[in-house]
């Protein structure tokens, strides 16, 4: 204590088992430490003497130089200057002292004060430093002194446990359990450890609000930055790469390869969506902790972060909702072209059929394909005009620029593809009406011959009826005039039918001259024809001279 000091200590100097060098040592560096503060030094000299060098060191001569009395004296009768309860068992004393266990918690509380002090003016330094000043300054005053020379947790657990060592009643190392009370230093230290830890935490609570706002000022930085990465690459590269994508190709081919294309730009794009949804997580959690002052720059930050991957995406989703299209457009665009090509060559190829029969299946086969091309043609336009209108609609994400030059190309190309279809369609459909005319005259040429032939089988009949039924000339001229007349009637029908033989066979010649081919039946119907007829001609008159005869015959009988 502050009065203790004052009258002075008396120390004690164990020189039993000692050297008289270490001794003097001893009391030497007393008078260069503590001279002022001791007033007495009791050196307890051995049972033995020492040897004669201690007769030409006399400490009581040297008072007035050590600043202090110093005196040789036995064990036994330390009592005549210290009391009993001030000295321990070794020096005949009642006092209950461990000297390693006080020297254990002394260094214990030295290492905690010297550690705690020196803590408490770092933390002071950097809470200090976050307190005033601008934000620049604050974030340069952390940074270079941020981290403590030691661990506050470590420092307050060595705390805590030597005010639990000081406050405990009993002395941990002694035997029988002797009951003791602490030094008077150990009962004044404990205040002293309880106000240092109590200005540790209170410190350490304000560095730790210091490294939260820290951490979390860092956190913002870290997904500003990475929002300002995904930003600039999907405005810079990311629209570049788009900018430069407006064609829709020419075929199949040239449609394909561009959507590969495509696909490896979507694919670039993918791995910053992924950065953007784990960016748009840590805002959210950011958000849900609460903190206002944070809560426009980071909603600030959301805000642009899915606008500028919302427009992305959709120009992404709208150039492969076009190329598909654009795909589907050439598609049926080529199987417009392959139809055409088939019935143009099937045009192209001359008819010879065998009967009608299979030009009427011909004629329906030429029907069917040039409906299954109207169809085509049909789908053709549903799929231009809606490309038309997809691309009339890309103009909304050029960012400013002008798109006129390449969606007038593409432009140019689907009406030119739509156009040049349609002609040649018309030019299908020109060659379908000459070919159904041709094909329809060869129906009718077919029909004809078989007309003319069956008039000429007819004609036949009628000569066998004639030669083989016409032969009664009647009982009297009544009869015979009747069946004269009869025979005339069936003249008339054979006329009839070689007249009209004659005029089938007279339209196939025309037929033939219209289509330019040989006819097959003026060669061989027509002498037919002729020769059945002059039969049937001779022996119709035959016919009728008879029956004339036998009119005259009957009516010179009647008269005789």
């Amino acid at each position: 204590s502050e009065k203790c000091k004052a009258r002075g200590f008396t120390v004690i100097v164990d020189g039993r088992k000692s050297q008289w060098n270490v001794v003097k040592t001893v009391v030497l560096m007393l008078q260069n430490v503590v001279p002022a503060e001791v007033s007495l030094v009791c050196v307890v000299k051995p049972d033995e003497f020492w040897d004669k060098k201690v007769t030409h060191f006399c400490f009581w001569k040297e008072k007035d130089r050590l600043g202090f009395e110093v005196i040789l004296v036995s064990a036994n009768k330390l009592t005549r200057y210290i009391e009993p309860c001030q000295l321990t068992e070794d020096f005949g004393g009642t006092l209950t002292y461990d000297h390693m266990d006080w020297l254990n918690k002394r260094l214990v509380f030295e290492k905690f004060t010297k550690e705690s002090t020196s803590l408490l003016d770092e933390l002071a330094l950097i809470n200090n430093g976050s307190d005033k000043g601008t934000q620049q300054e604050k974030e340069r005053s952390i940074d270079l002194n941020f981290l403590p020379s030691v661990d506050p947790e470590t420092v307050l657990q060595t705390g805590h446990e030597l005010l639990s060592e000081l406050q405990q009643r009993r002395f941990n190392g002694s035997d029988g359990g002797v009951s003791w009370s602490p030094m008077d230093d150990e009962l004044l230290a404990q205040p002293q450890v309880m106000k240092l830890l109590d200005s540790l935490r209170e410190q350490y609570t304000r560095y730790q609000e210091v490294c939260r706002q820290r951490s979390k000022r860092t956190q913002l930085e870290e997904i500003q930055q990475k929002v300002m990465q995904v930003v600039n690459w999907l405005e810079g590269p990311g629209s570049e790469q788009l900018r430069t994508q407006w064609g829709i190709g020419d075929s199949i081919r040239a449609s394909q390869a561009l959507q590969q294309k495509h696909e490896e730009i979507e694919s670039q794009h993918s791995e910053w969506f992924a950065v953007y949804v784990e960016l748009n997580q840590q805002i959210a959690a950011l958000l849900n902790a609460g903190d206002e002052e944070d809560l426009v720059e980071l909603k600030a930050l959301q805000q642009q972060l899915s606008d500028v991957c919302y427009r992305q995406a959709s120009q992404l989703e709208f150039r492969q909702n076009l190329l598909q299209a654009a795909l589907e457009f050439h598609s049926v665009a080529q199987d417009l072209s392959q139809q055409l090509d088939g019935l143009l060559g099937m045009l192209c190829v001359d008819v010879a059929p065998a009967d009608g029969a299979s030009i009427q299946q011909t004629l329906k086969l030429l029907e069917e394909k040039l409906k299954s091309v109207d169809l085509g043609l049909q789908g053709l336009r549903e799929k231009g005009q809606s490309l038309l209108d997809q691309i009339s609609n890309q103009a909304s994400w050029a960012y400013g620029k002008d798109v006129t030059i390449e969606n007038k190309e593409n432009v140019d190309h689907i009406q030119g593809v739509m156009e040049d279809m349609q002609l040649r369609k018309q030019r299908c459909e020109d060659m379908v009406d000459v070919r159904r005319l041709k094909m329809l005259q060869m129906v009718q040429l077919f029909k004809c011959e078989e007309d003319a032939a069956q008039a000429v089988e007819w004609l036949s009949e009628l000569l066998d009826a004639l030669l083989k039924t016409h032969i009664r000339l009647g009982d009297d001229a009544q009869e015979t005039k009747v069946l004269l007349e009869k025979h005339r009637k069936f003249v008339d029908v054979a006329q009839s039918t070689y007249d009209y033989g004659r005029q089938l066979l007279q339209a196939t010649v025309v037929l033939c001259q219209s289509l330019r081919c040989t006819s097959r039946s003026s060669g061989d119907t027509l002498p037919r024809l002729n020769r059945v007829w002059k039969q049937f001609t001779i022996t119709s008159e035959e016919r009728v001279h008879r029956l004339e005869t036998a009119v005259a015959f009957h009516s010179s009988a009647e008269k005789v």
